[in-house]
């Protein structure tokens, strides 16, 4: 394991930090659409993390992206955790984030190689 190939669950939790500070800023924060639209920039840049991942099985994919995952607790332990108190790990919706920052990149893997085949 490539330590710097961890440096992706940083991108992971700037972008998704960024896009939820958009969302705020512009009032799109109740419904459906702030989850649609979290979900779609999460899955565009765990695809990016894992297309940078030089590992061929999708399980070779796993342990990169559980740390991504840890990564991303842990800043949300350091920068939100200030502001919402931790109360923020009440919420599924933070749980169900973190379990797709796990899942995403190994199925991602695991259909390119599918399509490859």
């Amino acid at each position: 394991m490539q330590v710097t190939k961890l440096l992706w669950g940083i991108v992971i939790y700037a972008v998704m930090h960024l896009a939820s500070t958009a969302l705020v800023q512009y009032g799109i924060v109740e419904g459906y659409a702030p989850r649609l639209i979290g979900f779609l920039v999460l899955l565009c840049v765990t695809w990016a993390a894992s297309r940078a991942l030089s590992e061929r099985h999708p399980l070779d994919v796993l342990p990169y992206s559980i740390g991504w995952a840890v990564i991303v607790v842990l800043l949300d332990a350091v920068f939100a955790v200030p502001y919402t108190g931790w109360i923020l790990y009440q919420d599924w919706n933070v749980w169900v984030g973190y379990a797709l920052v796990v899942v995403m990149p190994p199925l991602m893997k695991a259909s390119r190689d599918r399509a490859n085949a």
